[in-house]
């Protein structure tokens, strides 16, 4: 396979046909626990994509000289210090953020996504494609994170962005947006049962999308076969 193509394929991977969220289904519950605001969920998406780039880079670095016995330990070793990385970083900058993501943003070490990156693809490639697949990998958690919590915050509390200067700064709180008023919260949105029914329906829309572009193949072949025997069958 070429370079170009397998960056392609790497990409499409991560972002749709493989996507950690809506396919493998991995890491469902910092997902379905912390994304009740977009805020929240752009803050465990950028730590999650931080580590998996910063992993799959280091596994791809040091696979040769890692015995196979030991390679489990050893990736989750790596991931553990890029995780303390990360919460030192938000405990530092980002406080109440970091109190509001609670036990989740260590539990990133957990996260069979990072992990089975490290082993399916990072330990057996080269350090770019190692980190470029982390870093599409990440991108396709962050966007259904993102979704998701845009989703849960527009029908729990009709706004988006609220909280945005916890991840950003005080400058951020101009990003809030005030979509409609309610005069009490719609919990059924905000809490975990909301956010099962959602991603529901995330995986049901992304099967029926799956669905017609299946379906739209052969008919593309079709007319593409047929061209050419017009054009072979002509004077």
């Amino acid at each position: 396979m070429k370079l170009n193509e397998e960056y392609k394929e790497l990409a499409w991977q991560g972002l749709w046909k493989n996507n950690p969220g809506l396919v493998q289904l991995l890491g469902l519950c910092p997902l379905l626990a912390v994304t009740s605001t977009v805020t929240n969920a752009l803050g465990l998406g950028i730590a999650t994509l931080f580590v998996l780039i910063c992993s799959n880079a280091t596994v791809s670095l040091v696979r040769q000289w890692v015995p196979k016995e030991v390679r489990i330990p050893i990736f989750v070793l790596i991931i553990a210090s890029f995780v303390t990385c990360v919460q030192l970083l938000m405990n530092a900058y980002t406080f109440s953020l970091y109190q509001n993501l609670g036990i989740f943003l260590p539990l990133i070490v957990t996260n069979c996504a990072i992990i089975g990156r490290a082993e399916a693809y990072a330990s057996r490639n080269p350090v770019k494609q190692a980190s470029f697949d982390g870093l599409m990998m990440g991108l396709g958690f962050l966007a259904v994170l993102f979704v998701l919590g845009a989703v849960r915050e527009v029908l729990g509390q009709g706004t988006l962005f609220d909280g945005a200067n916890l991840l950003l700064g005080d400058w951020a709180s101009i990003l809030r947006i005030e979509v409609y008023q309610l005069d009490t919260q719609f919990l059924l949105a905000i809490l975990p049962p909301g956010a099962f029914i959602a991603m529901g329906f995330f995986i049901a829309l992304k099967n029926v999308i799956d669905d017609k572009i299946a379906q739209a193949i052969p008919k593309k072949q079709e007319k593409t076969i047929e061209r050419v025997r017009v054009n072979f069958d002509a004077p």
